[in-house]
């Protein structure tokens, strides 16, 4: 049996992020077929990455999951600076990309240390997500051995010097959406790497429980959804000042928003934030939303719209994201707005005589393209062709 290592800046059931709910969706699922590992930091949040998990070595559902101490706490005020002399100063080399990456964090060189040390003991090594540290260092010790998920999309960083040998460093390269292969490929010209692009199956609870949510956190009447980090980064200032306006229209309709949050949410009734919830309680409050919103115009796949859709709930998009604009033009479960104008004529929209429609396109769609059993054939076959 095949020794694999997932490696990822953080890991773990209370870790709030995609890269990471993917990275645990995919350990899990493989741990039937190999011997897997996880290769992590003790961080549990990316504000000043501060180590939360005391343990070396620790088992999460079957996965043996290694963690190393983040040697330095984040500095948004050095990263600021570098990231203004990189963009604005001729400092996009080599040396100063790398100086910022480091600062951006985690910064775990024993974890580096590691696989430069153990890499003999593994067969294959999955590094998922571009940005940071333990991708950008890590994969250089062990490229012939590398698949590489790197949940790309565009955005000021990834033009970044540093980021032009990893591209071009692994043995393959997984893609979860067609966008983002277009989009890679077109920036980095590295079309000569074998790659192929894999979703990921949508597992959902034998019934989500609408009322259960209701009742437990006291919410009547229609609601969009938000799930995720709560962060302007997610373009969430935009979508509280949409909503905001929109309600002076429709003053019964109410968001409801769950996930950490890294901003400040408007106090305002009919916008109810409830933090961040179990998985169940997820999958219960998408199953009686009115629609599922995700405003980021950053994204390489989105767990939360293939769940909601999967579910028979329809969703609504910034347009400016390549990603999501394709999950709702390939499926018609969703629409993709680029202006407030847009938003309230698509509101208006799906929520009227076609709603039901919507809802049925989208489970159609992930019953063609995401199921686990397609999923775990394909990746399979690229873990045994390294």
């Amino acid at each position: 049996m095949k020794r694999i290592a997932f490696v990822n800046q953080r890991y773990g059931k209370e870790v709030n992020g995609g890269s990471e709910y993917y990275t645990r969706l995919m350990a899990q699922k493989l741990k039937e077929h190999y011997e897997v590992e996880v290769l992590t930091s003790k961080a549990l949040t990316y504000e000043n990455w501060e180590d939360y998990y005391k343990e070396d070595v620790e088992e999460i559902d079957g996965v043996k999951v290694r963690r190393f101490g983040v040697k330095t706490k984040r500095s948004r005020v050095l990263q600021r600076f570098l990231k203004i002399l990189i963009m604005r100063f001729g400092g996009n080399t080599r040396k100063i990309t790398e100086t910022w990456n480091k600062v951006l964090g985690p910064y775990v060189p024993s974890l580096v240390k590691y696989i430069r040390e153990n890499k003999d003991e593994y067969d294959v090594f999955i590094f998922v997500t571009y940005m940071y540290y333990p991708a950008v260092f890590g994969m250089r010790e062990v490229a012939e051995k590398a698949i590489f998920v790197p949940t790309a999309h565009d955005e000021y960083c990834i033009y970044f010097k540093l980021y032009d040998e990893l591209f071009r460093l692994p043995r393959k390269i997984i893609f979860l959406t067609p966008e983002e292969r277009a989009f890679v490929h077109g920036l980095f010209h590295n079309e000569k790497i074998d790659s192929e692009v894999i979703g990921v199956g949508i597992d959902l609870p034998e019934s989500a429980d609408e009322e259960s949510f209701r009742e437990k956190y006291e919410i009547e009447g229609e609601y969009l959804l938000y799930a995720g980090r709560v962060e302007v980064e997610k373009g969430c200032d935009e979508m509280f000042a949409y909503f905001q306006n929109f309600s002076e229209k429709r003053k019964d309709l109410q968001l409801v928003v769950i996930g950490k949050a890294y901003m400040d949410i408007p106090e305002q009734d009919n916008i109810r934030y409830l933090g961040f919830v179990s998985e169940e309680d997820k999958y219960n409050a998408i199953k009686g939303a009115k629609l599922l919103w995700l405003p980021s115009q950053f994204e390489s796949l989105s767990i939360a719209v293939l769940e909601a859709m999967a579910l028979g709930v329809p969703v609504i998009v910034n347009g400016k994201c390549e990603v999501l604009k394709g999950h709702c033009e390939r499926s018609n479960a969703g629409e993709a707005y680029s202006d407030f104008e847009g938003f309230e004529t698509i509101i208006e929209s799906i929520m009227g005589k076609k709603y039901i429609f919507y809802g049925k396109k989208a489970q159609e769609y992930i019953a063609r393209y995401y199921t686990w059993n397609s999923v775990i054939d394909k990746w399979k076959a690229k873990i045994e062709e390294v």
